[in-house]
């Protein structure tokens, strides 16, 4: 109630917004909220009913027992569906009113225990929405607030009377998105120049380019933003972002919102579930590992479906052989990535995943649900870019769902040659609904066009222009932005520097000592391609069949040397004939940033072909005896390799060895402080419990000297009415109705303002009197209908034995008063005979 009082009074009663109250609610007991909104608020407070309008500046409480949803601005008023503590009343009131409200819907977070409300704002902010939370550290209970805070899904976190405050600002400057002007519009406004400018800032600290994307999209979260921050103009914001570098992290998340959950679009799902992937396992019965990738799979919820129906394929199928699915889920935000490693899903999922499919693939944890271990161990999550990052390859499946439809159509046309690249001929295309192929159908042919599913047409690769990303590559792509203040423009040579190297410069890479790679140029799939399994971007993992084996020797080498190693006419397996290249390791002295580094080149060389001569026995038997001396040579020199980076190895074991051990005591350490937390934690626990118990029987107590109370006050007949030390209007009983014209609404208001039927002006006077002497005051008034009353007034006083008011009680003695009248006319009837 606190949070509620303090929101609420700082609301005035026409701002024009509805309210609705969702609580989590003893479905056993009579809801009071209502009653005690009413009296902190001058709005109307009403219960929530089935059917019921919503009217502006009004405040609707769910009732108990019942779960909310709201459709063309009526409450719909459910019977909850999940057992007795796995409710989450606020994730599906929040989910219904993104949905009917869209970018006008608004969640606030208040105090309260568990993460009910975090998947809710979740949908509020995936539909464009306001998301607002109450500081944790003004919150009697934190829980709540602090998980969608966690989660990184609030626009503004303050106190509950600051967040009414803020909330009106908000709604006082609206900033309505573009959505009538075109992308040409936009590209030809003065906006572009500021457009650019943002994307240059996000690129500079986030290492991501957005300048391709559709620039409606970006443009409307950008406008988020602006509202939020109450700026009129672009380029306003575009100074505020150069003066706060968190926001560019704020409008990173905020362009990353992923829309997904289990099962979406269920048909399309089911069709790749009852044809596809049977037809997959039926084309190799006797075991094989099949391979697919989800690109943009945001908090993984796609790449388990596909886990999940794989499974339940392999049942339907039944092959003699062991068939095994490897999901790579990649996406752009590591925080993504991180909860989908988890696998923890909230109990909303319920309305996306059946019964059955919730039994057999997650396990019950705390409220939640978990995805099993079966599931858990076919996919593996990475970050990964895939306008900037080389791709995976050989693949059955490729499934990109509702990524596309945010990217311009530049990047479209280089994406989808590239999934054809990474698929196996035959491999499977998925699509979100809102995406197609465009004009590549002769890379794709539709199997289900209404699923959006594609198998991959065999061309040949000399006809395709495949565009391998590299973090480089990509600036090739992007129009050279103008430069911001202070700024300096390009000049002629850094230009045509940028031209020679991304046209004439061979591919190449730089790697650290250890082989991880930092930097990809140019085109360099021939080379090097992702291994299977655990995303792992090492050279040595990734360098294809051929010139692995050279780069074990070469790389050591050069950096214990110092010199470069050069290796030419090296054989290597690519996709459709081998290729002959000559490869440089080339250790960085200068600059210093760069020190310790190895740069890898690649030079394609034509294969050598020597001229056929004859050759005698003997000249044979040299030659042959020589190609041996030269074989044996290069063993002994990578014996002599291997020995030396096995010393090395061996000081290296040594040394963190040692590390661990003394590891291994922290951990020991650390071990016994948390079991020492952990009993502490269960006697909290156990004290809780019983304050708990302590606390409801005092509220049993409590409710039980409420009733007899009203009982008392009714069976007294008695009107009373009880003021606070203000004169305003406490209670009152029923009886006081005869008299005041009192209704349940008039509670804090002033007596003096309650039209009554007493001749008696003094009241207010008698009662301050009664509150200032603390002398009860006794009167007989009449009333306007002829009725007469004792009317006593005596201070309240709480247990404490403090003055907090007054209490005014009326006895009816209109009956003796007509009795002592007609008394006195029979005396004056007597005394006159």
């Amino acid at each position: 109630m606190e949070a509620l009082e303090l929101f609420f009074a700082n609301v005035p009663v026409n701002s024009g917004m509805a309210f609705v109250v969702v609580q989590h609610l003893d479905p056993n007991r009579h809801g009071m909220l209502p009653e005690l909104l009413q009296r902190i608020t001058p709005m109307v407070v009403k219960q929530a009913a089935n059917r019921m309008k919503i009217e502006p500046d009004c405040i609707y409480v769910i009732p108990p027992n019942k779960d909310l949803a709201v459709l063309h601005d009526t409450l719909y008023l459910l019977d909850p569906v999940a057992p007795r503590g796995l409710r989450l009343p606020i994730d599906a009131f929040f989910s219904s009113l993104a949905k009917d409200r869209g970018e006008r819907a608004i969640g606030i977070i208040l105090s309260g225990m568990g993460a009910d409300g975090t998947a809710g704002l979740r949908a509020i902010k995936e539909h464009g929405g306001l998301a607002l939370a109450q500081a944790p550290d003004s919150a009697k209970f934190g829980a709540m607030p602090s998980s969608a805070i966690e989660a990184e899904l609030t626009d503004l976190v303050a106190p509950p009377g600051d967040l009414a405050r803020l909330l009106l600002a908000r709604l006082a400057h609206p900033h309505q998105p573009s959505t009538t002007e075109t992308p040409s519009q936009l590209e030809n406004s003065e906006k572009k120049s500021a457009f650019d400018k943002i994307c240059i800032l996000l690129r500079a600290q986030t290492g991501h380019d957005f300048s391709l994307y559709k620039k409606s999209t970006v443009y409307r979260r950008i406008e988020r933003r602006m509202g939020i921050h109450r700026l009129n103009a672009i380029a306003e914001y575009v100074r505020f972002l150069q003066t706060n570098p968190q926001e560019i992290d704020l409008l990173f998340k905020e362009l990353l919102i992923g829309v997904t959950n289990f099962f979406r679009d269920p048909a399309a799902w089911a069709y790749l579930a009852e044809k596809i992937l049977p037809e997959l396992i039926r084309s190799n019965p006797n075991g094989n590992l099949f391979r697919a990738w989800v690109a943009g799979c945001s908090s993984g919820e796609e790449a388990y479906t596909l886990a999940m129906i794989f499974r339940e394929a392999v049942d339907l199928v039944k092959p003699p052989g062991r068939v095994e699915l490897q999901i790579f889920a990649t996406d752009l935000d590591p925080d993504a990535i991180a909860r989908a490693r988890q696998g923890n899903y909230p109990a909303s999922i319920a309305t996306d995943v059946s019964p059955e499919r919730l039994s057999r693939f997650f396990r019950e944890e705390n409220g939640n649900f978990r995805i099993c271990q079966e599931i858990r161990q076919m996919v593996v999550f990475a970050p990964h870019n895939i306008t900037m990052d080389p791709p995976f390859t050989r693949l059955d499946i490729l499934t990109c769902r509702n990524l596309l439809i945010y990217l311009g159509a530049d990047l479209q046309r280089k994406l989808l040659p590239l999934f054809h690249y990474s698929l196996k001929p035959g491999g499977t295309l998925f699509l979100g609904s809102a995406e197609s192929i465009g004009n590549f159908d002769d890379l794709f042919i539709p199997i289900e066009s209404k699923a959006r599913i594609y198998r991959r047409e065999q061309v040949e690769s000399k006809s395709m222009n495949v565009d391998f990303p590299t973090r480089h590559s990509l600036d090739s792509f992007t129009p050279l932005p103008p430069p911001l203040p202070n700024m300096s423009p390009p000049n002629l040579q850094l230009l045509a520097n940028q031209l020679l190297l991304q046209k004439f410069s061979p591919a190449s890479v730089l790697t650290n000592a250890e082989g991880d790679v930092l930097f990809i140029n140019g085109r360099t799939g021939k080379y090097l391609e992702p291994a299977a399994g655990k995303a792992n971007w090492n050279i040595h993992a990734m360098a294809r069949e051929g010139l692995r084996q050279e780069l074990i020797l070469a790389l050591p080498k050069a950096l214990r040397t110092g010199e470069t190693v050069v290796i030419r006419n090296l054989c290597i397996g690519g996709n459709d004939e081998a290729q002959v290249v000559d490869l440089t390791v080339y250790p960085i002295v200068e600059p210093p940033q760069l020190k310790g580094m190895v740069m890898i080149v690649f030079h394609e060389a034509a294969p050598v072909k020597p001229a056929p001569r004859r050759r005698t026995g003997k000249q044979t038997d040299d030659a042959r005896v020589q190609d041996l001396e030269m074989a044996l040579q290069n063993a002994r020199a990578e014996i002599q390799s291997i020995r030396e980076e096995m010393q090395t190895s061996h000081e290296e074991l040594k040394s963190a060895n040692e590390e661990l051990q003394s590891t291994n005591e922290e951990l020991q350490s650390t071990n016994e402080e948390l079991t020492t937390s952990k009993e502490e934690m269960q006697s909290l626990n156990e004290e809780l419990q019983m304050v708990n118990v302590e606390l409801q029987s005092k509220v049993d107590e409590l409710s039980a000297t409420s009733n007899d109370m009203k009982n008392l006050l009714n069976s007294t007949d008695i009107a009373t009415v009880f003021l606070d030390d203000k004169l305003h209007v406490r209670r009152f009983t029923s009886q006081a109705t005869a008299i005041f014209k009192l209704i349940p609404g008039d509670l804090g208001r002033p007596l003096t303002d309650i039209v009554h039927e007493l001749d008696y002006p003094e009241l207010k006077n008698d009662a301050e009197q009664v509150l200032k002497t603390l002398v009860f005051s006794e009167k007989q008034i009449a009333s306007r209908d002829n009725r007469w009353y004792v009317v006593k007034i005596l201070p309240y006083r709480t247990l404490e034995n403090v003055i907090d008011g007054v209490v005014i009680t009326f006895i009816d003695i209109s009956e003796a008063k007509h009795l002592e009248s007609e008394l006195r006319k029979v005396r004056s009837a007597g005394s006159g005979a």
